[in-house]
């Protein structure tokens, strides 16, 4: 027995920090490419060189974590590779503010020195979301780490951009992208955050020529409508069938615009016109793509006002607002201002409110690429799990726009192309050019931007095993077995991910795709500083441990259903490993061998330990059928009730007479050799879930060597099978387990000392059920604390008994000089009236309209919930004292 299995509870810090360096030590994460076993490969999501470790993560990793522990179990080579993403804009700005801190900023000290501190920033801290990872117990080869801005991966990116641009899938050209005026650079969707905000909907009036009134437009940006170049109305809208005019006017500008006709428009909301802007809406410019509107652009780069604006020219766009506003209402073409709530996107880093923008920028052509990917999905060759997110893939692949890949920033991986200022030619390049290829200048200038970081993520699966080289990795480990991800990415990554997968390897990534579930608050709020309700992973470890973190967040990791976390709940599941622990350590106190060579099929084992062996062998099946599943949670909900329920509860109490020799010696021997068997198989179960307890107790474990990482899943490779289930042990114990339970319950419900021996009596018509009984009666006996027990067929009713039924079974108590029957009244009745007044009290709330109107929700919930159950707990007493007025008669 190790020093730590002497402590009464675990205590993991020291555990952890110990056996996580044993394992790099020892190389157990490190692939075998040159195996001939079956492959297993998983690459992790990068997280952000910026980031830090949140419930979200620990969510992602501890899932892969359990599979590539699970899988190596099974025997398999596995390959788990970590990495980080560069995060051009988030990095970027981390390194400004602490530019800005010494006074200076980026373009005072040019790119080149600010690319130089950012991999300064990057060589200090990028490693902190690692350690944090480790912290987590992932087991990821670490040997293999990757960054997205490594010299490999940097010529992957390089290869990919250069083949899709002379394929004719990249393109230079104006497009409408989300655009955010602090950072000035293109944001991809992922990168907005959209807000619900309180804002207004403005009703304005579109003249005809000549000045009759013409249609009414709703916009919730009226500064916009200065780059308006039509009204659209629904071609199948009766309201504007025979217009006096196809023309309107522009409020505030005096010019002309089209009525145009698109199925686009919905008839149903307000006057069923709409503006179009086709420079500032994403909407709108592919309905003026379509009518060959012109795009004018009214907000600059900076979120001023251009000269297009005419006299709002150089306003804030906010200010301008206000003042197009207010000229609308003096001109009498205001309708009406509603209140409105809406979705209004935000930069992920500077929170300004973004700018849907027309801008010059690279794209990628996605129309050909996507059909490959829906088609990998249609066919089977790519799963999507849970099924639900295939309906949502699809709807999105199909109406996929061209991907804007470039962003106006200096951090990152810069386009590879370059213009000639002699002759106006476009280089793009694999290697950097010294002249043009057409004229022979030397004046060549790289293009500033750099590329989208999900570029160079799309590339994450393959680009990380040594692609554009055809390398061993690649060619025993991919494609990937299984992404782990959350569902926020799945279009802007993992779609990415199978359209440069098809595209240049000819075969899917990964073969499944998990899409797990958000982790909330107790609520199933979504955590976020300002509303405090964030719970910290780290500060989790530091306080229970990192299993009880995974373990926690594996039992609620149900497939499409999110979780609701809880400090308590991560408590209650300390609690489960403080009870795996004690009943190692209660184990360890008899185990002084291993009992590999017993013969657990042997007719004479004892009916707990066939039991035992039987429910083991259900929760092996029922663990590996889950995993192969991805139903964590049940593979959790399996082991837990296994562990605590099964192992624990019933069978090390009732093998207790056997291991302290109260018994023959051959029922010790089968005994320490069944417990040996059973501990062994349920640490290595366990371990995938929870590796640092089940590490330290396995090095206690008589005859184990190396690590559980090692070992074989139970009946694999040389863990052999145990024997198949025993249905006669499992329905005759659970007999025994219903006759003992209906006793602790009598005793608990009339108020009787667990030291105190009672009599019972079973009676049955079934004399089967009379014999299983009569040949367990020590086992019952035992754990159930009697004087004695009497087994018969039916008949009448003892006098001062409480009864209950097991199956046919009639199971009676005698209390009868047990208790005293006036006190244990008086007792519930006392204990009855102070619940009553109690939930008079709740009633008197739950009644008042004010409380119901005014409380927050959440406290209206728990008061109904405490009244539910006080409620049951007053039921309960009633039916007590029912039962002992009964008996004192």
């Amino acid at each position: 027995m190790t020093d730590n299995l002497r402590n009464k509870e675990y205590s993991p810090r020291e555990v952890e920090k110990k056996w996580y360096a044993f394992w790099e030590k020892e190389g157990l994460f490190c692939a075998d490419d040159n195996g001939s076993g079956k492959k297993f490969s998983i690459v992790i999501p990068p997280p952000n060189v910026t980031g830090v470790l949140h419930m979200g993560h620990s969510l992602n990793i501890t899932l892969q974590d359990i599979l590539c522990r699970y899988h190596r179990l099974l025997g398999e080579d596995v390959l788990w590779i970590p990495g980080t993403d560069h995060a051009g804009i988030a990095t970027q700005n981390v390194v400004e503010r602490s530019l800005a801190e010494k006074n200076t900023d980026r373009h005072q000290i040019g790119r080149e020195r600010f690319i130089a501190e950012v991999w300064k920033w990057r060589s200090q801290y990028g490693s902190a979301i690692i350690h944090q990872l480790k912290s987590l117990g992932a087991s990821c080869d670490w040997e293999r780490e990757r960054f997205t801005m490594d010299e490999g991966l940097s010529r992957a990116v390089r290869k990919v951009f250069v083949q899709l641009y002379d394929e004719g899938l990249i393109y230079r050209g104006n497009y409408i992208i989300n655009w955010c005026p602090r950072c000035r650079t293109a944001l991809a969707e992922i990168e907005v955050e959209h807000e619900e905000l309180d804002g207004h909907l403005y009703h304005i009036v579109y003249p005809y020529p000549g000045g009759k009134t013409g249609p009414v437009v709703a916009t919730t940006r009226p500064e916009t409508m200065l780059g308006d170049t039509a009204v659209a109305v629904n071609p199948g809208d009766q309201r504007y069938a025979n217009l006096p005019s196809d023309h309107v006017v522009l409020p505030l500008t005096g010019r002309e615009i089209p009525i145009i006709r698109d199925k686009y428009v919905d008839m149903s909301f307000g006057t069923g016109a709409l503006k179009i802007t086709p420079a500032h809406d994403p909407n709108d410019f592919e309905i003026g793509r379509r009518h060959g509107l012109q795009e004018l652009k009214v907000i600059d780069d900076d979120g001023k006002m251009t000269a297009d604006a005419g006299e709002y020219a150089g306003m804030d766009r906010f200010k301008c607002r206000s003042a197009v506003v207010e000229a609308l209402s003096a001109l009498g073409l205001l309708v009406k201002v509603e209140d409105h709530k809406h979705a209004v996107g935000h930069c992920y880093r500077c929170h300004t409110i973004v700018e849907p923008n027309l801008s010059l920028q690279w794209f990628v052509k996605t129309e050909s690429l996507a059909k490959d990917a829906v088609s990998a999905v249609k066919t089977g060759n790519i799963r999507i799990i849970p099924e639900k997110w295939s309906k949502d893939y699809y709807i999105w692949m199909e109406n996929i726009r061209d991907w804007c890949i470039s962003r106006q920033i200096w951090w990152g991986h810069r386009i590879p192309a370059w213009t000639c200022e002699s002759c106006g030619r476009v280089i793009v390049a694999v290697d950097d050019p010294d002249l043009c290829p057409d004229c022979g200048s030397e004046s060549i200038v790289q293009d500033s931007d750099v590329l989208d970081t999900w570029f160079s993520s799309a590339l994450w699966p393959f680009s990380t095993m040594g692609w554009p080289d055809n390398t061993r990795l690649l060619e025993q480990f991919y494609p990937t077995s299984v992404l782990v991800t959350g569902f926020d990415i799945l279009f802007f990554w993992v779609a990415r991910m199978m359209m440069m997968g098809l595209h240049f390897k000819g075969d899917v990534p990964f073969h499944d795709v998990y899409v797990h579930a958000l982790v909330r608050d107790e609520d199933g709020k979504k955590m976020s500083k300002s509303t405090g309700n964030v719970i910290d992973p780290l500060s989790i470890i530091e306080k229970y441990g990192t299993d009880a973190l995974r373990f926690t967040l594996t039992a609620f990791a149900a497939q499409g259903r999110d979780i609701k976390l809880s400090e308590k709940r991560i408590e209650g599941y300390r609690n489960f490993i403080n009870k795996l622990w004690n009943a190692a350590r209660f184990s360890f106190m008899h185990l002084k061998e291993a009992h590999e060579t017993f013969d657990l099929d042997k007719k004479s084992l004892c009916l707990p330990d066939k039991w035992i062996l039987s429910r083991l062998k259900k929760t092996i099946d029922e663990v590996k059928e889950a995993l192969d599943g991805y139903r964590f949670n049940e593979a959790a909900a399996a082991l837990y009730g296994f562990v605590w329920h099964e192992f624990c509860d019933w069978y090390l109490e009732a093998v207790k007479p056997a291991l302290y020799g109260k018994l023959s010696e051959k029922d010790r021997d089968s005994a320490l050799s069944v417990l040996w068997r059973v501990l062994r198989d349920t640490i290595i179960l366990l371990h995938p879930f929870i590796p640092f307890v089940t590490e330290e107790i396995w090095h206690s474990l008589p005859g184990t060597k190396g690590s559980v990482m090692a070992a074989a899943f139970p009946g694999t490779g040389r863990n052999a099978a145990l024997p198949p289930r025993d249905p006669d042990a499992e329905r005759d114990m659970d007999i025994v387990i219903g006759v003992i339970t209906v006793v602790r319950n009598i005793r608990g419900e009339m108020n009787v000392p667990p030291s105190l021996a009672l009599s019972v009596i079973v009676q049955s018509d079934n004399d089967e059920t009379i014999n299983k009984i009569s040949r367990h009666r020590d086992i019952i006996v035992n754990l159930a604390r009697l004087e004695n027990l009497t087994v018969s067929i039916a008949g009448e009713k003892p006098g001062g008994t409480a009864t209950s039924v097991v199956g046919d079974a009639v199971v009676s108590v005698l209390l009868k000089g047990v208790i005293d029957f006036e006190l244990e009244i008086n007792r519930l009745e006392k204990k009855m009236a102070k619940i009553g007044n109690q939930m008079h009290g709740l009633s008197k709330k739950l009644s008042n309209m004010d409380y119901l109107k005014k409380a927050p929700a959440q406290v209206v919930e728990k008061t109904r919930a405490n009244h539910e159950e006080l409620a049951g707990e007053l039921e309960r007493l009633s039916l007590n004292l029912e039962k002992i007025r009964s008996m004192e008669t």
